[in-house]
């Protein structure tokens, strides 16, 4: 939930965005003829044509008389008239206010919790979903007993064996799944084998329901699509591949493929088109929805791992097989909504015409997925429209271009105004940076507690919220000669998780995972010693759930570390919400002593 500051600012924030609402509903009370426009109805170019749709539908794509009595006119001259995008892999755990306000008026969502799920389906029947994208949803995927997906603090249900994957698969789409989502990564230790897997996609197919899977290997996909999955979720970095083998064999089972070069170019630490330097694209963002786009998974850029991703998405096109455009926002260089045009580009770049990369984000994915009257102008479909200026169709880049949305034939702008007050009024809110104590000390530990000069402060941190049995000690010790108390951190790290640990953590906010601005530092220094192993020092910035971390190992005497916020990639110093000194996520006990935490200016 995004904070606001104050409860003065709440309110007023409050009636504005009630008027604004209503002013959206009278507006979307009249017909809407969009003129002389161009239009890409999903699949073709037409030079110049008129639009009108009324009530939530396209009533005519072709439109030849006077305006009807009543319509609002919007000059179509010189610009684009779209369908509203589909994005065929998001989470959509958060920020469910974004994706309209870029054009997004459909999501495919690849794992999200049940309750959201719900109540956007219970939205989009009563016809009541208009500020927000519509959602089709795998809800819970399917993944083996700590495996991908059980690190997110969820209890989620898992699958141990083959013979339970009906039942399993049932209990899915009795919760509202609209299609079955699968993972199977064979590097890791805790996986579905490929029997499982095919178990999985052959229960989907009894009850007519779709089977995609995330995979992270050539050799993976290949296994799945010949077990009848009917589509890949992602592709994978690397550097070789027999790309025309695996289209043919996709091709050859009748399979669509969702590249996802967005989050790609995350893991490979590859930041080269940078959304945030368009003003309009900025300006509905705030700080936390900005640090989750800014952040990478890769901390050194690779790039030359993203040559077999656009050989095979190339290679793919050429065999015929649906290639979609999807983000996988939600992940760390992902934001919903805005990271579809980086992933309409990266398409491009990896050789899909323009042309085709609209179609993967239009009518693509709505025939892959079955999602009905979408995708496409044309009579009776929905009236979910993206109006740009220029034409994509030749640059791409033109979808950045907003002009206006509708979502459910209602146009957006009222939203879209919003949010750029709200991201003006927060960003105000937050400008200054926190005042440091002059000596940057943070760490104030004595026999009476764990003090701080700000913030929530010291506290104990462990894997407990995500279900794991880690436990910690931490007990202030004797004096050091500079009078610094250290404090001494006994950590027992239990088997069960691939992200196991326990330590301590400080909390710059003035409540537990709350965002500081730590800006006016540029490094973490402080000393330790310890029995010898290695620890992380962790830390989150807001927006953010993957941490950034940095390696020390506590050694028998007294050493002092120092970690450059540089060094810690993608972490927003404007927006920190915790730093952490942990261990694991081998099991075993650990015991090492912290003194003389400070922020400092370098």
């Amino acid at each position: 939930m995004n904070r606001l500051p104050g409860k003065a600012m709440t309110s007023s924030l409050s009636t504005l965005c009630a008027a604004l609402l209503l002013c959206a509903g009278a507006a979307a009370a009249a017909p809407t003829l969009v003129r002389d426009v161009r239009v890409f109805d999903g699949e073709r170019v037409h030079e110049r044509r008129s639009v009108l749709f009324d009530g939530g539908v396209i009533v005519d794509a072709d439109y030849r008389g006077a305006a009807p009595k009543d319509a609002r006119v919007v000059d179509g001259l010189g610009r684009t008239l779209l369908p509203g995008l589909i994005d065929a892999h998001t989470h959509a755990y958060r920020f469910h206010e974004l994706p309209v306000l870029f054009g997004v008026t459909t999501q495919v969502d690849m794992f999200s919790d049940i309750p959201t799920m719900t109540a956007t389906k219970a939205a989009m029947r009563a016809g009541g979903n208009s500020a927000r994208a519509d959602l089709f949803s795998a809800g819970t995927l399917v993944t083996a007993p700590g495996g991908v997906g059980t690190q997110f603090g969820l209890a989620i249900p898992t699958l141990a064996r083959a013979g339970d994957a009906q039942a399993f698969v049932d209990a899915r789409i009795a919760e509202g799944s609209d299609f079955i989502k699968i993972v199977l990564v064979g590097a890791r230790a805790h996986t579905l084998d490929l029997a499982t897997a095919k178990a999985v996609i052959d229960a989907a197919h009894r009850r007519g329901k779709l089977a995609v899977v995330h995979v992270n290997t050539e050799q993976d996909a290949r296994a799945v699509l010949e077990a009848g999955a009917d589509g890949l979720t992602h592709l994978f970095t690397g550097t070789d591949i027999d790309a025309a083998g695996l289209a043919r064999l996709a091709a050859s089972r009748g399979a669509f493929v969702i590249p996802t070069f967005t989050v790609l170019e995350s893991e490979t630490g590859v930041h080269t088109d940078d959304l945030l330097a368009d003003p309009a694209f900025a300006g509905l963002l705030d700080q936390d929805m900005q640090g989750l786009l800014k952040a990478r998974y890769g901390a050194a850029p690779r790039p030359q791992r993203l040559a077999a991703p656009k050989a095979l998405t190339a290679a793919l096109h050429r065999a015929g097989v649906a290639v979609l455009a999807g983000t996988d926002a939600g992940n760390a260089g992902t934001q919903h909504g805005v990271s579809m045009h980086r992933e309409l580009a990266a398409l491009v770049e990896a050789g899909l015409s323009p042309q085709q990369a609209l179609a993967a984000a239009t009518s693509a994915p709505a025939k892959a997925f079955r999602l009905g009257l979408r995708g496409r102008i044309d009579k009776g479909y929905k009236a979910d429209l993206l109006l740009v200026q220029g034409n994509p169709a030749v640059d791409i880049r033109a979808t950045r271009r907003i002009v206006e949305v509708w979502k459910d034939g209602e146009s957006a702008t009222p939203l879209r105004d919003q949010q750029r007050q709200l991201v003006a009024q927060r960003a105000a809110a937050a400008a200054n940076a926190l005042a440091l104590p002059p000596d940057g000390r943070i760490s104030q530990f004595s026999g009476a507690g764990l003090a701080s000069p700000f913030g929530a402060g010291w506290m104990p941190s462990t894997d407990s919220f995500t279900g794991g049995k880690s436990t910690v000690t931490l007990a202030p010790q004797a004096a050091l000669p500079d009078g610094q108390v250290p404090l001494a951190v006994h950590a027992t790290v239990a088997p069960g998780l691939p992200y196991a640990w326990a330590g301590i953590a400080f909390m710059p906010g003035a409540q537990p995972m709350q965002a500081a601005n730590l800006s006016a530092a540029t490094l973490l220094r402080f000393r330790v010693r310890g029995d010898g192993k290695q620890y992380q020092v962790i830390a989150m910035s807001q927006g953010v759930q993957a941490p950034r971390t940095s390696r020390f190992t506590a050694g028998a005497e007294w050493t002092e570390v120092t970690v450059p916020f540089s060094e810690l990639k993608g972490l927003d110093p404007a927006a920190v919400t915790m730093l952490g000194f942990n261990a694991g996520p081998q099991a075993g006990e650990y015991r090492f002593e912290i003194a003389d935490v400070r922020l400092l200016a370098q």
